[in-house]
């Protein structure tokens, strides 16, 4: 999560209607989709956006105009700055199509003990 990045979520009542708000939303502004969490209960799914603060917040109202046909939007929230410690509720394992970062790898170099570092010498 980018530091000053806001945060939206989109609670839709069923599947077709979370896809439907999802489309919409990353349709109307540009916003990145980190993905959907299936709630337990009434098959309620929240979407997740992230993004500027205006275009998130676009984006949840075009989310949620797209889905006052079909079965609706149960609830919706905009984050402006969200707390570091938000970070793990929203990117979390249970977020389909959320991938995490794959942090690279330290390398180790060892060296043998015996080992001595060379002198170089210039000659006059």
């Amino acid at each position: 999560m980018n530091r000053g990045e806001a945060i939206g979520l989109i609670e839709a009542i069923g599947l077709a209607t979370a896809i439907e708000a999802a489309d919409a939303a990353v349709k109307s502004a540009n916003v990145r989709l980190i993905g959907y969490e299936a709630c337990k209960g009434d098959g309620m799914s929240t979407i997740k956006v992230a993004g500027d603060i205006g275009a998130v917040k676009a984006a949840v109202d075009a989310a949620t105009a797209a889905c006052a046909k079909g079965r609706g939007v149960w609830g919706t929230k905009v984050i402006a700055r969200p707390s570091e410690g938000i970070e793990k509720l929203i990117y979390n394992n249970q977020t389909v199509g959320y991938t995490p970062p794959i942090e690279p790898k330290a390398e180790v170099v060892t060296t043998e003990e015996n080992e001595e570092p060379a002198e170089e010498i210039i000659e006059e």
